[in-house]
């Protein structure tokens, strides 16, 4: 007889289907509560009051020394001796354990709004118990960025939006540019300090220039489409004139002589230029009945009258501008400045061949801004002050960084780690880490995080410091690094003036 096989459910496709999205359900809610917490995971419940919340929202991290500790689980308002203060419920770890005089403070992590709340441990046995309150007298609220932008009107709030829109649509994916523009910004700053100077003399007279120009562009405003038709033609003649460099250099040459009898003719024609403005006034009544027309023609003509007025005054103020700048050519001292300038270049080149991988391949500029914003954050009884970490050492190890009289580099000095005076204390300070290979390829040594045990060919002990220059090997890049200098970039992996490093086999 033949027996019927019972199917084993676990082949049961629908089954397996329905467990499959169960635990894709699962694995969702835990993601979507992980900012509230993992389930089964023990922690303390911790209550802190607040003069105000400063936009403190759920989920935002408690913090300790830079150390995530646990996270707002929620804030509400309460009332104590007729005040409202907000009272925030803080989940910390476990182990945590908040000492009786500790403090704390809300601070902004970023130019966005995002907030943390800071607690400083005090030094007291008694610990606040499970579900405690840490008391209002024990917390600070200090200003916040969002309360800096509250001193602005609507309409300059919106001004600050559409700027910083504008500055970040500027510099996105600007980056090389950037760093171009650092590159070449010498050589342009050796050209225009000459020019700077002369501008800036008072008999230059570049202020009423300037003011001149500016009712002047007020006049033409009504015509802007003209004008930019007229700038297109005469991009259009300008490109045909420079077809013969001859021609437009005798023009420039002949230019002082023709404006000189321009300024002649111009004294010549000012009474009739105020007969003209006679006949203006009395052409008024008609020129009324042009406005809806032409509304443009009498603010044109007043505008205009006064700037022809000045403009004998400012073409002898030209001529001697353009007296003054042949002057300036021709003069021994022009050479000189010249020669200073080709020495300048000459010094500069070397260092940026040097210094420009750190730019480039390591990214080192944009890194020095990542924590500028944290570094005078420090809150004090006066303000805010600079983080500072001081390092010391057991105070019987000799020569460590804080003995007075050192005679060598701290190197352990033999003696076994002290829970009270911290462990022996070892040189780690490599000099000139390196951005860049001999053939260019990015060895970001500063950029890297830790630092090498020992590294120290010349000792004979063998003791674990890190004196060498630099370390063996290509580091690689930094997070945002690249992966070798740009195509036509002349670069230096050593300083190519001053003192050179003592060469060490391997790692040069």
């Amino acid at each position: 007889m033949k027996t019927r096989r019972v199917q084993s459910p676990l082949r049961n496709p629908v089954l397996i289907g329905a467990v499959t999205v169960l635990i894709a359900i699962v694995a969702v809610l835990l993601a979507y509560n992980a900012n509230r917490g993992l389930p089964f995971v023990p922690y303390r419940i911790l209550r802190v009051d607040f003069s105000n919340g400063a936009a403190v929202s759920d989920g935002d991290e408690v913090v300790n020394g830079g150390t995530r500790i646990g996270f707002v689980a929620a804030m509400k308002p309460v009332r104590i001796h007729g005040r409202v203060i907000a009272q925030l419920t803080l989940k910390l770890n476990s182990n945590e354990r908040i000492p009786v005089d500790s403090t704390a403070t809300i601070a902004s992590r970023n130019l966005l709004g995002l907030k943390y709340v800071s607690i400083n441990l005090g030094r007291s046995r008694r610990v606040i118990p499970n579900g405690g309150v840490l008391p209002l007298s024990h917390t600070t609220v200090p200003v916040q960025l969002d309360q800096i932008f509250d001193m602005f009107t609507p309409p300059v709030r919106r001004a600050i939006q559409q700027a910083e829109l504008g500055v970040g649509d500027t510099l996105a994916s600007r980056g090389p540019d950037l760093n171009q523009t650092i590159v070449e910004l010498p050589p342009l700053f050796g050209y225009l300090t000459p020019v700077a100077g002369y501008l800036s003399a008072p008999r230059a007279e570049l202020i009423r220039f300037i003011d001149a120009l500016n009712r002047f562009s007020g006049t033409v405003a009504p015509l802007s489409q003209t004008a930019a038709k007229l700038f297109g033609d005469a991009g259009t003649t300008f490109a045909a004139i420079s077809q013969s460099p001859p021609d437009l250099e005798a023009t420039i040459r002949d230019t002082p002589p023709a404006l000189t009898v321009g300024t002649r003719s111009l004294e010549v024609q000012q009474p009739f230029l105020a007969d003209f403005t006679t006949l203006n006034h009395d052409l008024a009544p008609a020129t009324g009945e042009l406005r809806a027309a032409l509304p443009g023609i009498n603010p044109a003509l007043e505008q205009g009258t006064r700037v022809l007025a000045r403009t004998p005054p400012l073409d002898a103020r030209l001529e001697r501008v353009l007296i003054a700048l042949k002057g300036l050519a021709q003069a021994p001292s022009t050479d000189l400045a010249l020669l200073g300038l080709t020495s300048t270049v000459d010094t500069l080149n070397p260092m940026l061949r040097y210094l420009g991988p750190f730019v480039t391949v390591c990214n080192d500029w944009n890194y020095w801004w990542t924590y500028l914003s944290g570094d005078l954050d420090a809150q004090t009884n006066y303000g805010y002050a600079q983080r500072a970490l001081l390092n010391q050492t057991q105070s019987n190890q000799p020569d460590n960084v804080g003995s007075q009289g050192a005679t060598t580099f701290a190197d352990g000095g033999g003696l076994t780690y002290s829970p009270l005076g911290g462990g022996n204390e070892y040189l780690h300070a490599q000099a000139y880490g390196a951005a860049v290979t001999n053939n260019g390829y990015a060895d970001c040594e500063t950029g890297q995080r830790g630092y090498v045990l020992r590294l120290n060919y010349y000792d004979p002990q063998h003791r674990d410091l890190a004196t060498d220059p630099h370390t063996p090997g290509a580091q690689g890049t930094t997070f945002t690094g690249r992966a070798r200098v740009p195509a036509g970039e002349t670069y230096s992996r050593a300083p190519q003036t001053g003192p050179q490093l003592a060469p060490v086999p391997g790692n040069n």
